[in-house]
């Protein structure tokens, strides 16, 4: 089989009048690392759904490997959702064995790894969730994957369960599968080769994190008395943040927030934005919801 690990070629999935996923294109290579970034609702777990053949577009094409997703390319592809997949009754031995097992590889295909060989004997619903985290990348990588699809893998775990996760994702791009990552931490987005951030159902941006960010200016306002001036910011309805004792201001522009202090005493300039902030006014006029498709 040729072609690339994933693409969506002008994808839309509609939900009767609801459209969770609107005319999208993405691409994973093999080797690379694709971070797919939206608040809830934008439709990523839906995108996500749609290339591992789970749901059928409305319009547009999916191709897995270079044709439609099938039997055989789900055999190439390694998945973690958010529910992790595993089966709660059966030791991460247990369950890698299994897992390996329904890919061809056979029960002693997968090696259990190092940090999880302590656990041999406890089953994996009496286990840390950091520790379930890394049995299900185990599982979803025993059978040596070309695609590996990760729907928010770090959620709810310590940064350095989250680092090792992580370094796991690096390893299985070096070794030349294509991945494509969920998540909501920002600072896993710099782990990513490319970004796609998604609004609403479509792509409002793509590229690296410094492409995305590009010449973002958020503004800045300084004040003695910072929390009046939070208060005033906030009042106004504008988006504020508070870092130290300085309020940084993405989406909008330093006359509107002189306007909305008013007499208070403050210096407003401008800044370049972090990426957190430029996502945050990519998705400014989000009408997502929690518990969309």
């Amino acid at each position: 089989m040729t072609g690339l690990p994933a693409q969506a070629v002008a994808v839309t999935r509609a939900f009767g009048h609801f459209v969770a996923v609107d005319q999208v294109d993405l691409e994973v290579h093999p080797g690379e690392v694709v971070g797919l970034l939206g608040a809830n609702g934008a439709g990523k777990t839906t995108l996500i759904r749609l290339l591992l053949g789970l749901l059928r577009p409305t319009g547009g094409e999916i191709r897995l490997f270079g044709e439609p997703p099938s039997r055989g390319t789900r055999r190439r592809i390694g998945y973690v959702p958010q529910g992790l997949g595993l089966y709660d009754d059966l030791t991460p031995a247990e369950n890698l064995a299994f897992s390996a097992a329904v890919f061809g590889g056979g029960p002693g295909a997968a090696s259990l790894p190092e940090p999880l060989r302590r656990y041999g004997s406890t089953v994996v619903g009496s286990l840390p969730l950091g520790v379930q985290r890394t049995a299900a990348f185990a599982a979803a990588l025993a059978h040596r994957p070309d695609l590996l699809v990760l729907d928010e893998p770090t959620s709810g775990v310590d940064p350095l369960a989250r680092a090792r996760l992580w370094e796991t994702v690096a390893g299985a791009a070096a070794a030349g599968a294509g991945v494509l990552v969920t998540t909501h931490y920002m600072d896993e987005a710099g782990e990513c080769d490319r970004l796609v951030i998604m609004d609403s159902g479509r792509v409002v941006a793509r590229g690296t994190a410094r492409e995305i960010t590009g010449d973002a200016q958020v503004s800045v306002v300084e004040s003695g008395s910072w929390a009046a001036a939070f208060g005033a910011l906030e009042a106004s309805g504008l988006p504020v943040a508070l870092v130290g004792r300085t309020l940084r201001v993405p989406g909008a522009a330093p006359g509107a927030v002189r306007r909305a202090l008013g007499d208070l005493p403050a210096t407003v300039t401008s800044a370049p934005a972090t990426l957190e902030e430029r996502f945050f006014q990519l998705t400014l006029s989000s009408g997502n919801t929690e518990g969309q498709p």
